[in-house]
């Protein structure tokens, strides 16, 4: 149920409309007062707001103003919402905002959305976590005015060897790949893949390694807007099949063929 004593922080997904939760669909639709991440979310989006919804692009407010229309439209009996790109868990700043509207007594939601890593994944047929490869999908940024711990200093996380994936670093591909090699697991021959808009209707998607990539984004003028995703999952020259659905495997729901065990 809406509450309109609450602030929702609402994921509006990776940019193709139809990838946007029923539950985040409902409340845009009912919202009273939007406030958007201009930069980044797809237009589209907006088309479900009603018509006299008053609309903020958060990419020419600061802090402060953001917090004020978000305050006082809920002090006004408003329903305010913050929607933000993709999935709120990432690289969204709530964390700020929910704490000072917190702070002022005022209750906040967040409504979880597709992630673009996971747009972009989908639209590549990509699977992650191959059986064989990789268990692990490490989620960063490379390092430029905002500052990274040491201990996630790129070339650090590059020494697991797992699939990594770069949100706002695209500009930085350069130094990124220096940095992957550096970590001594990859190689130039690791594949890379970049997906410039995922799930847009004018999304691009690159595919070479770490040693040519740079030159086919450069080429493609791809600045901004775009994930970067390293790993061999990529292009596995070959992986493991799971166990789980092997005929011979034995787990709680089904005993393996030719499996003696619990006799």
């Amino acid at each position: 149920m809406i509450q309109k004593n609450t602030v929702y922080f609402v994921g509006s997904g990776p940019g193709d409309p139809e990838l946007i939760t029923i539950k985040a669909k409902n409340l845009v639709e009912n919202a009273d007062v939007i406030i958007y991440s201009g930069s980044l979310l797809n237009p589209e989006l907006l088309r479900y707001a009603k018509n006299d919804a008053q609309l903020f692009d958060a990419a020419k407010l600061s802090r402060v103003e953001i917090y004020e229309i978000l305050k006082e439209s809920t002090k006004n009996d408003k329903l305010a919402i913050r929607f933000h790109d993709g999935d709120p868990g990432l690289f969204s700043t709530i964390r700020e905002q929910i704490d000072k509207l917190e702070q002022d007594n005022i209750n906040c939601e967040v409504v979880p959305g597709i992630t673009s890593l996971l747009g972009a994944a989908a639209s590549m047929n990509l699977e992650m976590t191959l059986p064989g490869i990789t268990q692990t999908v490490i989620i960063t940024r490379a390092e430029f005015r905002t500052p990274v711990p040491d201990r996630e200093k790129i070339s650090e996380l590059a020494k697991h060897g797992a699939t990594m994936a770069f949100y706002l670093s695209v500009h930085l591909l350069d130094r990124i790949a220096k940095e992957l090699l550096d970590g001594g697991v990859y190689t130039n021959d690791t594949p890379v893949a970049i997906v410039y808009k995922a799930t847009w209707n004018d999304q691009k998607i690159l595919t070479g390694t770490i040693g040519t990539i740079a030159r086919k984004v450069k080429e493609e003028r791809i600045v901004k807007t775009a994930l970067i995703i390293v790993g061999d999952v990529i292009s596995p020259k070959e992986y493991e099949f799971s166990k789980v659905y092997d005929s011979k495997f034995t787990h709680g729901y089904r005993k393996g063929k030719n499996d003696s065990s619990g006799d």
